[in-house]
């Protein structure tokens, strides 16, 4: 397995040089406490136990795997050891309210928590990462008495939580949910279903598992409109917080997976178990999106996280691992061969995964900081405040889950290129990358369904493309400020003529619709990829300017570090930009070509 040693000179380029997170922090009113020392040492203190505790165990969690043994799960070997360090350290609550043991520093702060973490070993950051969205949902949408006696615990790491919504007959369409909900005397309700894939429910590192479960209730409407949310513990907790009797929840199986093997992902038995409504009745979709939105920006981390991790291995192994001479004559004399780095084509390969890694990364920075805008008007409960910035961070939402994860396995993919057939290797470690990142694309919502989402609800039917017009004014605004710079021209000649583009090709799509219902279901893929091609182009392009300054007025890096980055930024415009274009060209055909084939003509036996 590759040692991971996180990229803190990378992070703290694009904290204080590019996105100016310490002026970005004076705005907020959870924001005092994130001095630049304080952030600065818990960013250190975090790589620290990333790389010293967590990294050590990827790879022998993945060989062990979770243990199932009649409705009991068993976390790998020193998983409960780990975990009770991020617990001793205040982790868990670093970025939730102080009034319940949390910390109350900024959201963006467990971000980038969180992909130092998720690089390390995305396995373990599971457990912990789940809890994140059930202690989001309930501070959000829970009661008073449901904070005061849930979240505690939660913060504390002492109690973790769960998103229960999947069923064997339904994934991403919730409307067929069949978990009922019947109303006890005592204002409690008893649930009875069955829900797969469902992560972190069951394990031996806390000691109480809270479960948010999507359900019906009797004579509820059908569909989407009629599902309500409750929360239903492992252990039901009597009023002082204290662990009390087992609920009627239990765990039937565990999933033998591909990938994130020491992750316990469970089938989940409620046999009338008691629950709790959070949020109003017939209204926990609303709720549950909640925990999604929370949920598929941790997906995005993911794919910087393999695509980070893949890159270390494969540039180490490059740098070691000799085969021929490379074309333009001998780089390394004295040696047998020449290293795998002194090849264009093993370049080409390293070039992309940085190209991945350090432009996602600077996407995740960006959106955390609408993140933190966002949470702040929960925290400050001004509900006006939390949908601008819900909306203006909904649009991010599927092009950082779809794209990031998209390439996220693209990158573990090219890493086990590089090492060759040592690729395939289990040993090396680079092989269980990919099969770690292979689910990334497929849970919190496909990449098809990120896609129709961003195109279908978030730029067509919400905005009426406003979405895209708001963005790229903010990318032209940048434009127009570096227009005469020499350096900068390229950058900007190609991202005016995308941002017009995009908007054409929302226009066009839009219109298109009117008489080819399918166009949007066809289209999305396409867009979604264009879209996040688009968007990365325009964060090579901020860090390339940031690196022009800081080369000409000085910064805080050395001036090879700048001028790798401009570097990389030249490779990605001249390699991996040109592929939005294809997605561009396919998007508008007509849905005819997929939709002409009977279904019947599929395969002829």
């Amino acid at each position: 397995m590759p040692a991971y040693k996180a990229p803190l000179r990378d992070m703290r380029f694009l904290m204080n040089e590019v996105f100016d997170f310490p002026a970005h922090y004076t705005t907020l009113s959870n924001g005092a406490d994130a001095t630049p020392d304080m952030v600065d040492a818990i960013v250190g203190e975090c790589a620290r136990l990333c790389e010293e505790v967590l990294a050590p165990i990827n790879l022998s969690g993945d060989l062990e795997g979770c243990h199932f043994d009649n409705s009991e799960v068993t976390t790998p070997k020193g998983f409960k050891e780990a975990y009770d360090q991020y617990v001793a350290g205040g982790w868990q609550g670093l970025s939730h309210p102080a009034e319940y043991g949390g910390q109350g520093l900024p959201m963006s702060l467990g971000l980038i928590k969180s992909e130092m973490m998720g690089t390390a070993n995305w396995s373990f950051t599971m457990y912990p990462g789940l809890s994140l969205g059930c202690m989001n949902t309930i501070m959000q949408y829970g009661d008073e008495a449901q904070k005061n006696l849930y979240m505690p615990p939660l913060v504390e790491g002492r109690w973790s939580g769960t998103m229960c919504l999947t069923e064997p007959q339904c994934g991403t369409d919730l409307g067929q949910v069949k978990t009922k909900a019947e109303p006890q005397a005592d204002g409690t309700y008893k649930l009875t279903g069955t829900k797969i894939f469902i992560s972190a429910g069951e394990h031996d590192l806390t000691e109480n598992i809270v479960h948010i479960v999507l359900a019906r209730l009797p004579n509820a409407p059908k569909g989407t409109k009629g599902i309500s949310l409750f929360i239903v513990p492992k252990f039901i907790p009597d009023a002082q917080g204290n662990v009390g009797e087992r609920n009627a929840v239990s765990c039937g199986s565990i999933e033998h997976k591909m990938g994130i093997r020491a992750s316990a992902t469970c089938v989940m038995n409620f046999d009338n178990a008691t629950g709790y409504l959070i949020g109003l009745p017939n209204k926990g979709l609303e709720a549950m999106f909640t925990f999604m939105n929370t949920a598929r920006i941790g997906t995005a981390v993911q794919g910087v996280a393999h695509a980070e991790l893949s890159y270390q291995g494969a540039l180490a192994y490059s740098k070691e691992r000799r085969s021929m001479r490379a074309l333009s004559g001998k780089k390394e004399p004295d040696q047998i061969a020449d290293a795998l780095i002194y090849h264009a084509d093993v370049r080409r390969m390293l070039l992309t995964q940085k190209a991945i890694a350090e432009g996602g990364r600077a996407m995740i920075y960006f959106a955390s900081q609408y993140a933190d805008h966002m949470t702040n008007g929960i925290i400050e409960n001004d509900k006006a405040k939390y949908e601008h910035w819900d909306d203006k961070l909904g649009f991010f939402t599927p092009i950082l889950k779809g794209f990031l994860t998209e390439l996220g396995l693209e990158s573990a993919n090219i890493g086990m290129q590089v090492f060759g057939g040592h690729g395939y290797i289990k040993e090396h470690g680079m092989e269980q990358i990919a099969r770690d990142a292979r689910i990334a694309t497929l849970y919190e919502g496909t990449t098809g369904i990120q896609a129709l989402d961003l195109l279908g609800r978030k730029v067509l039917l919400q905005s009426r493309g406003k979405a895209v017009r708001d963005f790229t004014a903010d990318v032209l605004k940048f434009c127009g400020r570096h227009a005469r710079d020499k350096n900068l021209r390229r950058y900007v000649w190609d991202l005016t003529k995308l941002c017009a583009q995009w908007n054409y090709l929302t226009t066009r799509i839009m219109l298109m619709a009117r008489k080819d219902r399918d166009i949007v279901s066809a289209a999305c893929n396409d867009f979604l990829m264009y879209s996040g091609y688009v968007t990365m182009a325009y964060f090579w392009a901020l860090q390339a300017a940031v690196s022009y300054e800081k080369l000409e007025t000085g910064g805080a890096e050395q001036p090879e570090f700048y001028q790798a980055k401009i570097q990389t930024a030249e490779f990605y415009f001249e390699r991996l930009l040109p592929r939005a274009a294809a997605y561009a060209g396919s998007m508008l055909s007509p849905s005819k070509s997929l939709m002409q084939l009977d279904k019947d003509a599929f395969m002829f036996n």
